[in-house]
């Protein structure tokens, strides 16, 4: 009999110990997957669109997770743009880094984001230029327009150097041709996002560069 106690003792105790303990390790955070998971967010609604809620969801983490890794929405967002630019944004520093010339930079530009904007596997066109749309924020919106803006300022650069060495004629407009190489890109994006091909805006690039002067 007390041996039957005994053993009818110890089964509930092992039973109660089973329930209480978790049933495998806690799920780990990571961050970087999470940052990807954001990053898609707002490449494919913009900065206005998505919400706290949309973020959490997509990136299955609860609000408290998300303000204590990334702090709000919009040191979420700062963080994004800044990983977007390492990971697809190098176009322009790397043509205007490697081409001998504005022209060829340009050129070069170009025919990479038509690669980039219509490639599988992200939203389509760029997230600096769309994430702006509609954006009533207006510390984002600032920023995100310096961003452009600096690229047009780089290409100016560039372009200006060109006149000073002759590989430029020297009445060209650096200012227009800049402003133009902007112009282009920020459409091509725009192109992207309602369904041109890479072919189609590989056609647009060579049109663009039909205009630059030459020697």
């Amino acid at each position: 009999m007390p041996s039957m106690v005994s053993s009818q003792g110890t089964g509930n105790v092992g039973e109660s110990k089973t329930k209480g303990r978790p049933r495998g390790r806690p799920r780990s955070f990571d961050r970087a997957t999470a940052l990807e998971k954001a990053l898609l967010a707002f490449w494919e609604h913009g900065y206005e669109a998505t919400s706290v809620s949309d973020l959490t969801r997509v990136m299955d983490i609860g609000a408290p997770s998300l303000y204590a890794a990334f702090g709000d929405k919009r040191s979420l967002f700062e963080e994004v743009v800044q990983e977007y630019g390492t990971r697809y944004g190098f176009v322009v520093d790397r043509a205007l880094t490697e081409e001998p010339t504005a022209r060829a930079a340009v050129e070069r530009t170009l025919r990479e984001v038509a690669v980039q904007y219509t490639e599988p596997g992200h939203p389509h066109g760029c997230l600096v230029i769309h994430a702006a749309a509609n954006c009533a924020t207006p510390e984002v919106e600032q920023s995100l327009r310096e961003r452009r803006n600096a690229n047009i300022a780089a290409f100016e650069t560039r372009i200006k150097a060109d006149i000073a060495t002759g590989e430029l004629p020297p009445g060209a407009d650096a200012a227009a041709l800049a402003r133009h190489t902007g112009a282009m890109i920020q459409g091509m994006s725009q192109q992207a996002r309602d369904g041109a091909s890479r072919e189609e805006l590989e056609a647009l690039a060579e049109i663009a560069m039909a205009i630059w002067p030459r020697t």
